[in-house]
């Protein structure tokens, strides 16, 4: 539960970035859409499994510019992983822009498990990424996902909301991409499913920050 001073500074901060990125976007002059359709099948030792089309509803939803979403593995019998990338041009007029999974997952029946954060070394530098565990019924899973801007990778959700400001105010850009990482756990011995879960999640986003660094507009 929000304390009481929360109540009154988020809705007023909200406010306060509607008008801020309003106003300065008058002039803006977002990036040209990154061709995320080319996105690499292969890559270190991830292989891609298939594409995993989005439901219409689900993308009218999104109101992302570009997406992609795809299934990659390791190797056989190695856990795939769930890649979901939604890129959105300009968050100008406030609805189209990214739907945090800490409110996506649990509308779509996900209960929180655990929530947290985790640091990844990658060779285009240390991110650190949202880390949340999830069930639904007989299912549980582990995922990673981070906000990625021209400038990087942001994890927390209000972090996020600064910098479209700031790259509102700086640059006449409000463009950002959230990028999610699912990974299957298993119900029985959580801990440890949770933890090979994570690392097959964390080893995967070691792999595909760069790449998407390199892609999407900076």
């Amino acid at each position: 539960m929000l304390p009481q001073w929360a109540k009154v500074l988020v809705p007023a901060f909200l406010v306060s970035q509607a008008v801020l990125v309003h106003i300065s976007a008058g002039s803006e002059h977002p990036p040209a859409p990154p061709a995320l359709s080319d996105f690499p099948s292969q890559f270190n030792q991830w292989t891609e499994l298939h594409e995993d089309p989005i439901d219409p509803d689900v993308a009218n939803t999104l109101r992302a510019d570009r997406l992609l979403s795809r299934t990659y593995q390791s190797g056989p019998g190695a856990l795939p992983v769930g890649l979901l990338v939604a890129w959105f041009q300009s968050q100008r007029a406030g609805s189209s822009q990214p739907h945090s999974p800490k409110v996506c997952l649990p509308a779509s029946g996900w209960e929180p498990v655990a929530t947290g954060d985790m640091s990844i070394t990658t060779a285009a530098g240390p991110i650190t990424v949202n880390r949340y565990v999830v069930a639904n019924r007989g299912q549980r899973a582990v995922v990673l996902y981070w906000y990625q801007t021209s400038r990087g990778a942001v994890a927390g959700e209000w972090a996020s909301k600064f910098w479209v400001v700031a790259g509102a105010l700086r640059e006449r850009r409000t463009d950002t991409a959230l990028v999610r990482l699912v990974v299957e756990s298993s119900l029985e011995d959580r801990a440890r499913n949770d933890q090979l879960a994570t690392v097959t999640a964390a080893d995967f986003a070691r792999g595909v920050y760069p790449l998407l660094r390199a892609r999407l507009p900076r």
